[in-house]
């Protein structure tokens, strides 16, 4: 069923999700759900089969958009991975926000490889010089066993080969890691085989948030089975402070400040490196205050 925001006019079904970059921008819905759905760990989608919206309900929510926030000059199209939107289809979404909404300076949306590897760096490059700005792909982990077993779709070399696609076309690339996700026994396995890919993608933001079980998952399954450990606070910041010292970016910017997370951390790669290894030691030595349990979400 539509839920109709505040304003009484944006048509929004089930639990809509979008990066915390993204808080303060226009969101329109133009995917429900996620065309892969299939991720372990992941519940957010599963109340939704996947489809495209119909262009009128999208230039419906455009047209409201021009009315009532014309205070917003960003603009985060969802769900899940909408670049996986046909290549016709989604130019002619992006006419229409540059049609009625012209203050609009940057278009975000989430991506997954198979949306990427769809596009080809022509097209790709058409889309950014019609408003997309940023694209956010969940890389989750560099380590294979680990993307394996939680169902991601990819591979190692896959999400590399899409991550540099995107970084060619000039288009900023935010990705996003999971601490905790190869459980205690690949716990540090995962955070050194994701610094190694994150060196090579050499996206412009890293986004690390601290693994939350959520019910009704198969990895929840998994925990209350015995099947999966996982890393306590410590473990978590052991897996942050391995996966720092092995990502080399060329001037990126790692964040782990989301409220899942332990210990924030806003750090600019290279430069601000070892001060930021020094006060994960410091945290992992009780010399700097972690974030309590009852303080984290999602």
């Amino acid at each position: 069923m539509d839920r109709i925001d505040k304003y009484g006019g944006m048509h929004y079904e089930g639990m809509c999700i979008r990066p915390p970059s993204e808080a303060n921008s226009i969101l329109l819905q133009a995917t429900v759900g996620c065309s892969h759905n299939k991720c372990t760990f992941c519940g957010s989608y599963k109340d939704k089969r996947f489809r495209i919206k119909d262009n009128d309900i999208i230039l419906s929510d455009i047209l409201f958009a021009s009315r009532y926030m014309q205070d917003q000059d960003r603009l985060f199209i969802m769900d899940g991975d909408a670049l996986i939107i046909p290549y016709r289809r989604l130019t002619w979404i992006l006419e229409r926000i540059k049609e009625h909404l012209p203050w609009v300076k940057r278009v975000g949306v989430y991506a997954n490889t198979k949306g990427i590897r769809m596009k080809s760096e022509e097209e790709l490059i058409r889309l950014k010089e019609m408003g997309i700005g940023i694209i956010y792909m969940g890389i989750e982990t560099g380590d294979d066993q680990t993307l394996e077993a939680i169902r991601k779709g990819a591979k190692a070399q896959r999400i590399l080969d899409m991550g540099k696609k995107v970084k060619r076309t000039g288009i900023k690339l935010s990705v996003t890691v999971l601490l905790g996700i190869a459980g205690k026994e690949r716990s540090l396995i995962h955070s050194k085989a994701t610094g190694e890919l994150l060196s090579a993608i050499d996206p412009d933001y890293i986004g690390a948030l601290t693994l939350m079980i959520m019910p009704g998952t198969p990895l929840a399954d998994d925990l209350s089975s015995g099947r999966f450990e996982l890393p306590d606070n410590f473990g978590m910041l052991m897996e942050l402070r391995e996966m720092i010292a092995a990502t080399n970016l060329t001037g990126g910017l790692f964040f782990s400040n989301h409220a899942s997370n332990y210990l924030p951390v806003k750090a600019r790669l290279p430069k601000e490196k070892k001060q930021t290894l020094d006060l994960i030691d410091m945290a992992l030595q009780g010399k700097v205050e972690l974030r309590p349990e009852w303080m984290r979400a999602l």
